[in-house]
């Protein structure tokens, strides 16, 4: 075998050097024993144990045996291949015993025993055992290296200080100048140790936005498909209710034409009948018979009678239309809600959790804890005044609408008077001119003496129908500029939609006003109990 392809042979598939110690595994290959080690110790952490070559697997950590015949290949290689040096690293030269340190002068690895009896002059300088001891000598000099040279990053001699080419640079003692290099290493390694804890820290976040995302997708996908599911029962609902009206229309169409039919056919009759005596009295030749007739004025055609012969013959003719094309105008107009309700039940967010701004609150009105009861209070609350605090009965929730579709429910007292509705932040808070509804910054519902209006800029549109809940739900569609109310019975009833090109965030806000004889009057932020589902929009969000 060549030489080449014997090194390759015996080098360990860990370190890529010549096996040093090698020991083997049961699957047959072979490594250094010092590499195996550090793999194993790596897998502990794991709790899987395989080989390096050829991944073969262990329940438990493998047991190491030694291969001394592969040793002594690889001692019998070196010994050859550096040219009949006596060193076998890692044992002694002289025994096949460990060697537990290499002289650098004498180029030879020594164990305990012979380390006892060789030279402790200053020359013979120990080191750790090493197989190639020729790398800690200068390859000039042929002396230990000893010194480093900072301006040229080498390790030199004594020689190459003194009288070499490092002659006249700044040198370092070795310990001294792998001492600062150590330093520099570990706060390269600090540094990295904080940049890999930062980039662990990105990936978890990373990790925890796909979690979410994969969760809001699931979320959505669930809900898009109740929807659907609903959208088709639904249709089936409809269909179903407008055949059943084809087919009714159809049978009282047909019953009405089938006794038309019969009265018709028996006015023929009769007409058959009086048309057989006329042609007998016209054939007759004895004049008497003839004249002795009833007069011709009972025989004229009975519908110059306007039907006084109880057949209704002179009733007029029409022209059937078929079934009423107002079951088939609803049908559409259903069909409409669908689409508005699928446009709603999946872009809409909400419902929006509403906090009232105790900051904007005015004196005389009171704001629970949880923040979503606003009540009118004779007692002053003493709350500092600041520019952004109302002067009157009114209060603005904290949080802005720049975007995107949104609704919350309010419920109020049985009785007295409010207002509810949205306003931008640049409202005057002091004077009538604060009120919501009595600017161009603010749009209201207003109950006063139980009589409903929508005012924007002190302009009123009074609500005809009759209002008996005491639950709203306003709706904002920002980017469409649509701002709607809706009475919370069964079904959801729309009240009212404002239009207009929004320049500003808009708040919800909300006013209660005190009649002497109410001192609880209150407007509170609703739990939602209505659902924002397929059923309950009615009106035709594509034509507001």
């Amino acid at each position: 075998m060549a030489s080449a392809d014997l090194r390759d042979e015996l080098l360990c598939s860990i370190c890529l050097y010549i096996f040093k110690d090698p020991v083997t595994l049961r699957c047959g290959h072979n490594f250094c024993r010092v590499c195996i080690h550090r793999v194993l110790d790596t897998q502990d952490e794991a709790g899987v144990y395989s080989c390096p070559e050829c991944r073969a697997e262990f329940q438990e950590r493998p047991r190491l045996m030694r291969n001394i015949n592969l040793h002594n290949v690889a001692e019998h290689f070196l010994f050859t291949q550096e040219g009949g040096a006596k060193i076998c690293f890692p044992y002694c030269v002289d025994s096949p015993v460990p060697a537990a340190k290499s002289c650098l002068l004498c180029e030879a690895s020594l164990c305990e025993k012979h380390l006892r009896v060789h030279s402790k002059s200053a020359e013979h300088v120990l080191c750790e055992p090493r197989a190639n001891l020729g790398s800690r000598k200068c390859s000039a000099h042929k002396k230990i290296l000893e010194y480093y040279c900072t301006e040229d990053t080498a390790c030199i001699c004594v020689t190459c200080s003194l009288a070499g080419e490092h002659r006249g640079h700044r040198v370092e003692m070795l310990d001294e100048a792998s001492e600062k290099k150590k330093k520099r290493l570990r706060n390269v390694l600090q540094k990295l140790i904080t940049k890999r804890s930062k980039t662990e820290e990105r990936v978890r976040s990373l990790e925890e936005s796909r979690r979410k995302v994969h969760d809001k997708a699931t979320t959505e996908a669930e809900r898009v498909t109740a929807l659907c599911r609903d959208i088709r029962r639904r249709l089936d609902v409809l269909e179903k209710r407008v055949l059943s009206e084809i087919s009714r229309q159809e049978k009282e169409e047909s019953l009405s034409l089938s006794a038309l039919m019969k009265k018709l056919e028996i006015q023929k009759d009769e007409l058959s009948r009086k048309m057989r005596h006329m042609e007998e009295l016209c054939n007759m030749t004895d004049p008497l018979i003839v004249l002795q007739e009833p007069d011709t004025g009972d025989l004229c055609d009975p519908e110059d009678k306007g039907g006084h012969d109880g057949g209704g013959h002179g009733e007029p003719l029409h022209d059937v239309d078929g079934p009423d094309v107002a079951v088939i105008s609803d049908t559409l107009h259903t069909l409409c809600d669908i689409i508005t309700d699928i446009r709603w039940g999946i872009y809409m967010e909400g419902p929006v959790d509403i906090l009232l701004d105790v900051n904007t609150a005015a004196n005389n009105i009171h704001i629970s804890h949880d923040q979503k009861t606003a009540t009118r209070t004779r007692e002053n609350q003493n709350r500092p005044e600041t520019a952004a605090r109302f002067e009157y009965n009114q209060v603005m929730n904290s949080r802005r609408f720049s975007s995107g579709r949104h609704y919350w429910d309010v419920e109020s007292s049985i009785s007295g008077d409010w207002r509810v509705g949205m306003c931008y932040p640049s409202i005057k808070r002091r004077g009538g001119q604060s009120y919501i509804g009595h600017n161009n910054k603010s749009w209201c519902l207003w109950r006063f003496n139980n009589q409903y209006s929508m005012i924007y800029d002190k302009k009123e549109i009074r609500l005809a129908d009759k209002i008996s809940s005491n639950r709203f739900r306003i709706c904002l569609d920002y980017q469409s500029g649509q701002l709607s109310f809706y009475e919370l019975c069964d079904p959801i009833r729309h009240l009212h939609t404002f239009t207009a090109s929004f320049t500003e965030p808009l708040h919800a806000v909300l006013c209660v006003f005190n009649p002497l004889h109410n001192v609880n009057n209150w407007l509170r932020i609703a739990k939602q109990r209505w659902p924002c589902s397929l059923h309950q929009w009615r009106q035709d969000w594509t034509t507001i």
